[in-house]
């Protein structure tokens, strides 16, 4: 799998384009992101709630890699990093041009990807 590239508004991997937030779990699935699980508690989707870290960890994950958004936006909670903390998940949170670059490199990790501000 490989993300070809990001404009505002969508993102393209192996090249298909997906208009809206995605989901890249281990097994290499995309699935669009569950921004609704954030955006009830924060009235945003800027920032990732503890429900929604729940729901994109998966055992065995070791690293995160979460695209921030074009201007880079997109921030966890203080309950949402604890949480990945203490799963022994490493999260690397870049603005979304530079967290494709670090998911095409890396391997056997998760990606979330926000791809508007």
């Amino acid at each position: 799998m490989k993300i070809d590239g990001t404009e505002f508004g969508s993102i393209t991997i192996d090249g298909e384009t997906y208009p809206h937030d995605v989901l890249i779990r281990l097994s290499g699935k995309i699935s669009k992101r569950k921004k609704k699980l954030s955006k009830k508690l924060y009235g945003t989707s800027h920032i990732m709630a503890l429900e929604e870290a729940e729901f994109v960890y998966e055992k065995g994950c070791r690293l995160l890699i979460v695209g921030t958004g074009q201007n880079g936006n997109l921030r966890l909670s203080p309950e949402a990093a604890e949480f990945f903390s203490n799963k022994g998940c490493e999260v690397l949170a870049e603005p979304t041009p530079r967290a494709i670059a670090l998911f095409n490199k890396a391997k056997g990790m998760i990606g979330l990807f926000h791809v508007t501000c």
